[in-house]
């Protein structure tokens, strides 16, 4: 152990984006030592990424907007398999974070007479979405960060954590290589926190950045963590589908709130075919009223284009399979239309879409003032990951917290858009906050030299394989999972496909134990994937089993064998934790505490 570099904090936060970076600032205002990991540098999280807004019931826009009502949509979006108790935490705080981030320094989107603008978005009843065109997520960042580099953070860029470490059952800190050298470095903790995204690059098509593996739900469920809701993934129903260089690059649900509208190959707006039973009180099949709504009109119905992205994607899906999709496989998106209705229109498009009206002119040369774009699903989000404790983000490890997109139980079986950024900063502050606390009242576990000696041995054996006749290479591993994920545990699932890729995952876990790498250990990418590959496989593994075992369909997860819900599952949470072999286990969903049960009733 002497001959790793040691660093001592009370408080360790792996991940640098909203999340992170709430948590290491609340957690450094409570007095206590602050260590923060980026796996890149600081200022380039997937949180920049993130367009549309984030949602909080400010009622700058609409009045009638409050927490109640936002947590009467959360919890519908969810399928009501959400933390009942997070959604209400959630819901109430979301305004102050946001008003916070404000005084930080965030320079949001203004109404007529001053106050913070606020946008429609899927799923939503009232316009909530604050926002700063279509780069929220990039301020909030910038604020996050300017305001946190000053409160005596320590931060270390371009460190990778390889695992944590524990003293019995109670967590002691992680053991990370810094990607510039490839040496090993050892974090001692009182407490961790956990704030590393999510896990889209274990699909072929995503709109997440390249270090979204699953490694931080990966590195607590080796720690003992459980695991709820795997099977919840979310396919965003517009990403970019052309040049093949950028497929998959998200496009905002912000330009359907700006009035934009999906059309098929035959020029139909298709989305007025598929309403659900329990949103067509609140969606209009009529082009005017919709139109009138994301202009503002407190009385008018929403577009069916802003239902839930679960239920966009799989309209999308199904015109592509039945022959009506646009010519490289999507369909179109078209914000061009509202030249009908806005004099100024290019101008007004290019204000509040900025990003996608350069994202499509740099890359695809498509000006969208004037032509149609084209979309298609792409992996998003996942709505399971670290079960935590909603009001102190503690997972079942002691020690160990989470937050951000990592940790389940706010979305449920399906997350409203907007509703991730205010996410992280809600949890990210509670995580920092009980962490802290933590760490005031605990002293630091003991290191073991054998278990860090172990860990370190096992990053390194690709390098000793590399002489190996039948070695493997970890690209390749990494690119098969990707193809048998998108092809079998994808938008629709089937009990054949689902047995499928669990058996295929076996087969690909035997090939990663004969992974090899070559060359130094400074910045070496086949050595980084090939670490990385356990983490992919595992929450791979979590997914498709967890899929295979709720046979219904709700929310992010749609089973065609089983295209309904069922009213027995409806009543519960899936459960993994970490044994011989993964283990999978009901648990009953907690009852709605009356009070919450009468605001859905009275919002339904």
């Amino acid at each position: 152990m002497s001959t790793y570099e040691t660093y001592s904090h009370d408080v360790l936060v792996i991940g640098s984006g909203g999340a992170g970076l709430r948590a290491a600032i609340e957690a450094s205002a409570a007095g206590v030592s602050v260590g923060m990991v980026c796996r890149s540098l600081l200022g380039k999280a997937h949180t920049v990424m993130a367009e549309g807004g984030v949602a909080a019931s400010l009622g700058n826009v609409d009045d009638r907007d409050n927490w109640k009502v936002h947590f009467a949509d959360t919890m519908r979006g969810g399928q009501y398999l959400n933390n009942w108790r997070m959604v209400e935490l959630f819901t109430k705080e979301a305004p102050d974070r946001v008003r916070e981030l404000e005084a930080w320094g965030a320079v949001f989107d203004r109404t007529a007479d001053g106050r913070i603008l606020q946008r429609n978005f899927g799923g939503h009843k009232y316009p909530r979405l604050a926002h700063v065109g279509d780069r929220t997520g990039l301020e909030m960042i910038r604020t996050l960060q300017d305001h946190g580099i000053h409160q005596g953070i320590d931060i270390y860029q371009e460190y990778t954590i390889v695992s944590l470490l524990k003293d019995g059952d109670r967590i002691a800190g992680a053991i990370a290589y810094d990607r510039e050298k490839g040496l090993f470095k050892i974090f001692h903790s009182k407490a961790v926190i956990i704030a590393t995204g999510g896990m889209g690059k274990i699909y072929k098509i995503s709109s997440n950045s390249w270090d979204c593996t699953g490694g931080g739900i990966s590195i607590a469920y080796h720690a003992g963590a459980e695991l709820i809701d795997m099977e919840f993934v979310q396919f965003h129903p517009t990403g970019m589908v052309w040049p093949p260089s950028v497929r998959g690059l998200l496009i905002t649900e912000g330009v359907r709130g700006e009035g934009g509208v999906l059309r098929n190959s035959n020029g139909k707006r298709f989305m007025f075919d598929d309403i659900p039973e329990n949103y067509k009180n609140q969606t209009s099949n009529n082009e005017e009223e919709g139109w009138r709504y994301t202009q503002g009109d407190k009385n008018a119905k929403r577009p069916p284009e802003l239902l839930t992205r679960d239920h966009v994607a799989r309209c999308i899906r199904r015109e592509i399979k039945e022959g009506r999709g646009s010519p490289h496989g999507g369909v179109f998106l078209d914000i061009a239309w509202i030249k009908e209705k806005i004099s100024n229109a290019p101008e007004h498009i290019k204000k509040k879409l900025p990003s996608m009206y350069h994202q499509f002119k740099e890359l695809a040369n498509v000006d969208i003032t004037k032509e149609s774009m084209e979309v298609g699903p792409t992996t998003h989000y996942i709505m399971g990951g670290i079960r935590v404790d909603a009001d102190t983000q503690m997972t079942t490890v002691p020690g160990l917290f989470a937050a951000g997109e990592c940790a389940a139980g706010l979305h449920g079986a399906n997350r409203l858009g907007g509703n991730s950024l205010s996410d992280l900063l809600v949890f990210g502050k509670r995580a920092g906050e009980s962490a802290a606390q933590y760490a005031k009242a605990n002293q630091k576990g003991k290191l073991s030299e054998k278990q860090i000696e172990e860990l370190s041995k096992e990053a390194l054996d690709p390098f000793s394989r590399e002489a190996n006749a039948d070695k493997e290479n970890p690209f390749q591993i990494q690119s098969d999972l990707q193809e048998m994920m998108q092809d079998l545990v994808g938008i629709v699932r089937t009990e054949k496909e689902l047995i499928e890729a669990l058996n295929r995952l076996e087969e690909l876990k035997r090939r990663a134990a004969k992974v090899a790498c070559g060359g130094n250990r400074g910045y070496n990418p086949g050595w980084h994937t090939a670490i990385e590959l356990k983490h992919m496989l595992t929450v791979a593994e979590a997914i498709a089993m967890s899929a295979l075992e709720r046979k219904e369909s709700r929310g992010g997860h749609f089973r065609d064998d089983f295209p309904d819900k069922s009213e027995e599952l409806g009543s519960v949470n899936l459960s993994i934790s970490k044994g011989e072999k993964m283990k999978l286990q009901r648990i009953p969903k907690q009852k709605l505490r009356d009070d919450l049960q009468q605001i859905v009733e009275e919002n339904k």
